[in-house]
């Protein structure tokens, strides 16, 4: 499973698309994401994109885990 990748395989399995990498470069910045944040961030886009059947991680599938992120914070 996506959730039990450490996070040097995470890095592997999730290689970003220079946009995804800005979009989610921002999204640390701007949410004050730590580093285990970040790489569950990615591993949550690598499980979508996997439910998508699609190949790689895209934008859309990056912007739906940042998007949970923020609702995890919220509450």
């Amino acid at each position: 499973p996506n959730g039990w990748l450490t996070a040097r395989e995470t890095q592997t399995f999730c290689k970003l698309a220079p946009p995804c990498q800005q979009l989610l470069d921002q999204a640390q910045l701007k949410l004050g994401l730590s580093h285990r944040a970040y790489h569950r961030i990615l591993r949550v886009a690598l499980s979508i994109a996997d439910l998508a059947e699609a190949a790689k991680i895209d934008i859309n599938h990056l912007s739906e885990a940042i998007g949970y992120r923020r609702l995890d914070r919220k509450l």
